[in-house]
């Protein structure tokens, strides 16, 4: 089945090519799986819990992954303001998958 999914079509219309422009990026699968342990996260939290990453490409890559409906993004009425991020149930029905290549990952790591 997943061979005629590739034979009958253009690679760049397949669930496989959707799925990857999900997850591809430098630090889309680090918010997904911090936001996966963590359950709810603010912004700065993310940021600690990352560590490499900047502001403002934080910021932008939290922006994308809510366009792409993977992420909730709850803001407060408050003053400092507040506002909590985490998993949509399509963001949590991708992680089985992502947990299976972080295992394949360690099982075929060299060195």
């Amino acid at each position: 089945m997943a061979r005629d999914c590739i034979e009958n079509s253009r690679l760049e219309d397949t669930g496989f090519n959707y799925t990857m422009s999900l997850i591809q990026g430098k630090y889309r699968m680090f918010i997904l799986y911090a936001l996966m342990e963590f359950r709810v996260v603010r912004f700065n939290e993310l940021h600690r819990y990352i560590g490499s990453i900047s502001y403002k490409t934080l910021s932008a890559t939290l922006k994308q992954l809510e366009a792409d409906g993977l992420i909730h993004r709850k803001e407060y009425p408050q003053i400092p303001p507040k506002v909590e991020y985490s998993l949509t149930e399509r963001g949590e029905s991708l992680m089985p998958i992502l947990d299976q290549m972080c295992e394949w990952g360690d099982r075929n790591r060299m060195g």
